[in-house]
């Protein structure tokens, strides 16, 4: 196999830069570039120069022996001075050299889950915790990277694989009298399974949201100030305001971190009828994206004026207070008045939700968890009609092992890895 070479850090100017090499001639070309040996596994200060002997830069070289690495390969790092002079000399070197090229993106990742560093359910963690943004995406993240859900996996794998043991026992010696009966162990062991399974997948869809972001609709008649109120959320000017009705007429996104979870509001058109047919199409994407949103803000005295169903933790504000007695309190984007309350408000509905997530965050995760679990309930009917039939429960449970084998990427899975790793960086 190649050995590769990348930089490994971010691109542009920085105190430190790091350039990785994985394969059988890193370690080689780290020592040629130093002129002198390197230790298999460990890190030496060292000057590195170009073929002609030039000086290309100071800097730390750290080896790692397979398979004791990322990738499991032989892997060196160069940190080097983070200057693009400093960074593209070096790069120009490794370039030059026999047995060296540039790696595609995501080629370390997919090294290492090829030689069994990682399962593909951390590969997916690793890209959302380069992708996180807020402090439930970094520890969601850091859950599925630690390799919590490849864990689980495999204790559902090692139960099932138990419990077909047992049936494939019944039907070897079906001529022969079986001194105890297995059903009682099968059953509790594929009920035990199957209960872990419908739990993870239930929580997928919060999971998941804390992955890609929560919506929250604001929802109001036209000149309610919805506008206003997302800009002062926002803290920016991201939504054109005035005082004429239908002037937002598509809808207005804004990315936000609130308490640790990644939400954007979404201003939307004020909700009226109209004879405006471009207005007419805003109101009508407007509806479908509070419909569609995870929570609904009305900004309004009375929500049946707005032809939204209001949704167990939807948030209902009077608009307008700087203009309203204050004993009724409600919100005003003009004078900040309420905004931290509703934030807060918003916050604690969108944290609650989060506590029935689980470790499971993907739909990918989902479908392979409700296959396995749908044999499983096959295997338990057919149990029911006895021995006789245990050739077929087998298989069934034979089949969940396989939906489990794809959830971390045994089996099944090539077409899926090219999307994943075309998101990674060079560098990972």
């Amino acid at each position: 196999m190649d050995t590769i070479f990348a930089l490994a850090s971010a691109q542009g100017k920085a105190g430190v830069a790091v350039i990785r090499l994985s394969g059988s001639h890193a370690h080689s070309t780290a020592a040629s570039l130093t002129g002198s040996p390197l230790p298999f596994r460990g890190m030496r200060v060292r000057s590195l120069y170009a073929a002609d002997g030039a000086r290309l830069d100071d800097g730390l070289v750290l080896t790692f022996q397979a398979p004791a690495s990322f990738t499991g390969e032989d892997v060196a790092e160069l940190q080097i001075h983070g200057s693009t002079a400093s960074v593209n000399a070096v790069m120009r070197c490794l370039s030059d050299m026999d047995g060296l090229r540039l790696a595609e993106p995501g080629e370390f990742t997919r090294r290492a889950l090829e030689n069994g560093k990682m399962d593909l359910t951390q590969v997916e963690g690793l890209a959302d915790l380069i992708d996180a943004e807020t402090e439930a995406q970094r520890k969601q993240a850091q859950t599925i990277l630690a390799g919590d859900l490849g864990v689980f996996a495999e204790r559902w794998r090692r139960d099932l694989i138990r419990a077909a043991s047992l049936l494939e026992a019944v039907i070897d010696f079906a001529d022969e009298d079986v001194p105890t009966d297995v059903t009682p162990e099968v059953k509790s062991l594929v009920t035990g399974v199957m209960a872990d399974l419908q739990r993870e997948a239930d929580g997928v869809q919060i999971a998941e949201r804390i992955r890609t972001g929560f919506e929250v609709a604001i929802v109001g008649l036209p000149n309610a100030g919805k506008s206003t109120l997302l800009n002062a959320m926002a803290g920016r000017e991201a939504a054109i305001t005035s005082e004429y009705a239908g002037t937002t007429r598509d809808v207005i996104e804004v990315r936000m971190d609130l308490a640790g979870l990644p939400v954007t509001l979404l201003d939307t058109a004020g909700l009226r009828e109209t004879e405006d047919r471009v207005e007419s199409l805003g109101i009508e994407l407007a509806r479908k994206r509070a419909d569609s949103a995870d929570l609904r803000v009305f900004l309004t005295d009375d929500p049946k004026d707005l032809g939204v169903q209001m949704m167990n933790g939807d948030i209902q504000v009077l608009p307008k207070s700087d203009l309203r007695d204050p004993s009724e309190g409600g919100i005003s984007g003009k004078t900040g008045q309420g905004i931290d309350q509703l934030i807060s408000q918003i916050s604690d509905v969108l944290s609650t939700r989060t506590t029935s997530s689980g470790i499971a965050t993907r739909e990918r995760h989902r479908v392979a968890l409700i296959k396995s679990r749908e044999s499983l309930s096959s295997a338990m009917a057919v149990l029911e009609s006895g021995p006789d039939l245990y050739d077929i429960a087998a298989e069934e449970l034979r089949t969940a092992i396989r939906a489990l084998e794809t959830l971390v990427g045994r089996i099944g899975v090539e077409d899926l890895l090219d999307e994943i790793f075309s998101s990674f960086c060079l560098g990972k």
